[in-house]
């Protein structure tokens, strides 16, 4: 990829108006084509980034023995919570109460 950093100032400074406009929608064309290329490149890194994530998920839940999943604590869905001033907060099944 060959990028330039400098606009061709004299072409610029001696073309006349058409040429200007489509110097202008040229440049505008080449953006929006590597707009495109980005957002294919970046859905492709998501997807492959994902993939890669799911595969160590079930990796991880594949190493663990199934008697060892078996004994895992379940979440009863009941939390609580005392804030520093002495208050208390109680959570159950997704509702707040403070007390």
């Amino acid at each position: 990829m060959n990028y330039k950093t400098q606009p061709p100032w004299e072409f610029l400074l001696s073309a006349s108006r058409n040429s200007l406009q489509s110097y202008e929608l040229s440049r505008l064309s080449h953006a929006a084509n590597l707009r495109k290329e980005i957002t294919q490149l970046l859905d492709s890194w998501l997807e492959e980034n994902t993939a890669a994530m799911f595969g160590a998920l079930v990796d991880g839940a594949a190493r663990t023995p199934r008697h060892a999943r078996a004994r895992r604590p379940v979440h009863s869905g009941h939390i609580e919570w005392r804030p520093q001033s002495g208050a208390r907060c109680q959570e159950q099944n997704g509702a707040s109460r403070v007390r």
